[in-house]
């Protein structure tokens, strides 16, 4: 068997977070384009529908849409359930739904640091740990949670306190789980992304004048783009990952590099 088919996710069933659009859209599609059923998971179902129609209709997989508050236990919870009834299992999920709110420290609310946390990191334990448990009992899977090179470094010239302490949670955590499933078939790792042009950055009004600083910084003198991050998603899906567990990847054109 060649590295192409060892790849291959065919037969494989997942789930991706804030799949509606941007990076969630992205690894939706290429886990689809790499042989595995979908499950589009967003709080927006009427954008859900069709980017579920569109995957589906471009790589011929069985693709869902679902709506989901993402910080509510007992919505994740239904969630998970309906992937399994809906697509007959679950091997992988790609928790990530995130935002991020800029204010300065001395500046934000409390409601914003928690809505912040609630999203950006208590979302992810929800999900991983609901997921993982379903997969610790049917023979184990993979779970990749988005971080992010905020995490490792603290973002300029935007003041963003909580979203940064939100993703440094992100990795620990993703670790912990690492090494509490091991032994049990269940891998956790996670993908720290530099600063990507999704369509939400392209088209903020508040973002946009920040692009020309952050691409004067970058060694590569200009943003990712979401299908770069497509391959190490579907590397830690499938089965060629194996022994890769507790790891985070970050994927930023060597901006954390100094």
């Amino acid at each position: 068997m060649g590295i192409l088919e060892k790849m291959s996710l065919a037969g494989k069933k997942g789930f991706v977070t804030g799949a509606a659009r941007g990076i969630g859209k992205c690894t939706a599609k290429a886990f689809a384009e790499a042989g595995a059923d979908i499950a589009i998971v967003d709080l927006d179902l009427e954008t859900s529908l069709q980017t579920a129609k569109e995957i589906a209709e471009a790589t011929g997989r069985k693709v869902i849409a679902l709506k989901c508050d993402v910080t509510s236990e007992a919505e994740v919870q239904a969630m998970v359930d309906a992937v399994v009834e809906q697509l007959g299992g679950l091997d992988f999920c790609h928790a990530n739904a995130g935002i991020c709110i800029n204010a300065p420290a001395d500046e934000m609310t409390y409601a914003q640091w928690k809505k912040n946390l609630d999203v950006n990191l208590n979302s992810v334990f929800l999900t991983d740990t609901i997921a993982g448990r379903y997969m610790l009992a049917h023979g184990g899977g993979s779970i990749i949670n988005t971080a992010s090179m905020s995490a490792h470094i603290v973002n300029v010239p935007q003041p963003q306190c909580a979203y940064n302490a939100s993703k440094a949670g992100v990795i620990q955590l993703t670790r912990s789980l690492a090494i509490e499933w091991a032994k049990r078939g269940v891998r956790v790792n996670s993908i720290s992304p530099g600063y990507i042009g999704t369509d939400l950055v392209l088209q903020s009004q508040t973002l946009i004048p920040l692009i020309e600083k952050w691409n004067a910084m970058a060694p590569m003198g200009r943003l990712g783009k979401p299908e770069e991050l497509e391959s190490i998603c579907v590397y830690l899906a499938g089965d060629t990952s194996t022994f890769t567990t507790g790891s985070d990847f970050i994927i930023d054109g060597a901006f954390t590099c100094f």
